[in-house]
């Protein structure tokens, strides 16, 4: 996979705007981007995180009730600090501040709940391509997707945009071609490609429990290729 950004990043729906934002500016820390459209009556929030981005997607109308994803937390490496720190955002996503290397843990880890390790195995390791730097650790960039626990995930179908975390992204060179690749060595669509105005071109693809990742060419990455 040939990145074009060397972090991932992650996106959250919410209903609690004001929360939310105070909640990840204030106690956790993280820096305000931009907002921008997203369509369907969403606005996203974007935060620096470590050069990921956090995507605080706020939804202008109530969420629909839907299962979690397989998605069951984030941490996030800081400077400075001799122990982890557990906090929960206004909705109970977890989020942990971590010390700077700590587990590996150079940016941000994404955690899972999965049904079945093996699959995760194969697909993380030959359908997305990242590196297996442990049992059930696979590394994209200097982010890590991190097997915390084997457990019931259900499948959402294709319907994704629930309350709480909610899926990934991965900033590529050329959508087109990885979205084309993933679903040739075995992954699922999620999405096929479009075009955000002049911002991005994105697809999605599924993992084994159905959450979400976008394969996201931005503009502003690729020196305005689309």
């Amino acid at each position: 996979m040939h990145l074009a950004k060397q972090h991932l990043d992650i996106g959250l729906f919410s209903n609690k705007r004001e929360e939310q934002l105070a909640f990840w500016q204030e106690s956790v820390g993280l820096p305000y981007d931009h907002m921008g459209k997203i369509g369907g009556g969403v606005q996203q929030h974007r935060h620096h995180m470590n050069g990921s981005i956090l995507k605080v997607n706020h939804s202008r109308d109530p969420l629909p009730e839907m299962a979690p994803s397989g998605i069951v937390g984030l941490q996030i490496a800081r400077e400075g600090l001799s122990e982890a720190t557990k906090l929960a955002d206004p909705d109970g996503n977890a989020v942990t501040l971590v010390p700077k290397g700590q587990d590996g843990v150079a940016g941000i880890a994404i955690l899972l709940r999965v049904n079945d390790p093996a699959a995760h195995d194969r697909f993380w390791t030959h359908a997305m391509q990242y590196e297996r730097v442990g049992e059930g650790r696979y590394r994209c960039g200097d982010s890590l997707i991190v097997i915390a626990e084997q457990g019931k995930v259900e499948h959402r179908g294709t319907a994704w945009r629930g309350p709480g975390y909610r899926y990934t992204t991965v900033q590529v060179w050329d959508c087109v071609a990885e979205y084309e690749g993933i679903l040739a060595r075995g992954g699922n669509s999620g999405g096929e490609v479009r075009i955000l105005g002049e911002t991005v071109r994105y697809a999605f693809v599924c993992d084994p429990d159905g959450n979400h990742i976008e394969i996201s060419q931005r503009a502003s990455l690729t020196g305005g290729r689309l």
